[in-house]
């Protein structure tokens, strides 16, 4: 018996597809055709308990050695970060765990102080959000905005997910706790507008899966060497396709693995090479908050081209 495959399969309906050659032309600011982010992953991990990256095997809990290889980040690999960031003017969107504001205030005020964009990520990276009840999850996304706001001034205008982790509610959510778009979704080289049951929408700004020292170093074990050689490889191929589109490069970096100082090392090659085309004028190097601002102007001046 053959079997019934029904003609349709499930589909999320947030966005239709549409090929990347059949998309409106723009333009970012200054003329540029490329826009270049760094997501700057801050992070605190519950001590024996929950989720985690690892170096190393995992150890019944507490589990010292892999704990503490995370926590090198926050102590010594951000600040060394910041430092490399400041040397070559670059800006960041910093992904932050609200609990870092009571673990390490010192970290989130330099954060603060070089005026780098704050995102929500989740109060701990110890936990994934899509294990929440919609109340617990619209609970978390207004608990990370409102201690956001009240430490800086401003509620954060974007959101990743701890572990990209998403329900099928969760850009309803966003979208009515205030938070204007979505890092969550790596489907794409440009912005994409998705339908939120509120009807307002929400942009989807490309974040990497690839450019991401987490996958690449951690997972697939790259060498720091080859990660950054993938990063300079990804921006000179993404500057020559952007002379026909406008296209979004982001690159996922935490600090406490390229805040290790022989990636560092190689980092600062890459980030020195995407400077020079910065100075040059032949990019914008930004946020994904200033992407996406660009993107609700073009939506009001362009509706047609935009349209939910």
């Amino acid at each position: 018996m053959n079997p019934r495959w029904p003609d349709l399969l499930p589909s999320h309906d947030r966005f239709a597809y549409r090929p990347i050659t059949r998309r409106p032309d723009y333009r970012w600011p200054n003329g540029a055709r490329l826009a270049v982010y760094i997501g700057f992953n801050l992070e605190h991990f519950a001590f024996g308990d929950g989720l985690g990256a690892r170096i190393g095997p995992a150890s019944p809990e507490p589990d010292v050695l892999n704990h503490g290889w995370r926590e090198y980040g926050n102590r010594v690999g951000a600040w060394r970060c910041l430092d490399l960031f400041d040397q070559l003017g670059l800006p960041t969107g910093a992904l932050v765990n609200t609990a870092l504001y009571d673990h390490c205030p010192e970290l989130m005020q330099a954060v603060a102080a070089r005026g780098d964009e704050l995102i929500g990520h989740g109060h701990s990276n110890a936990e994934r959000q899509g294990d929440y009840v919609e109340e617990a999850e619209r609970a978390l996304l207004a608990r990370c905005r409102d201690r956001i706001a009240a430490e800086s001034g401003h509620a954060p205008a974007g959101w990743l997910s701890p572990w990209i982790s998403e329900t099928l509610r969760t850009p309803d959510l966003m979208a009515e706790t205030g938070y204007r778009y979505t890092l969550n979704w790596c489907h794409d080289d440009q912005p994409t507008r998705m339908t939120t049951r509120d009807g307002h929408g929400l942009w989807a700004i490309p974040y990497p899966q690839e450019l991401n020292d987490i996958p690449m170093i951690v997972a697939r074990q790259m060498d720091a060497k080859d990660f950054s050689a993938m990063v300079v490889d990804n921006f000179d191929e993404m500057r020559e396709q952007s002379r026909t589109q406008p296209l979004v490069m982001g690159i996922a970096l935490h600090p406490y693995i390229v805040g290790q100082p022989y990636r560092l090392r190689h980092l600062r090659r890459a980030l020195e090479h995407l400077a020079r085309a910065r100075d040059a004028g032949e990019i914008w190097f930004t946020t994904p908050g200033a992407i996406c601002a660009h993107m609700y102007t073009l939506a009001a001046e362009r509706p047609s081209d935009f349209d939910l």
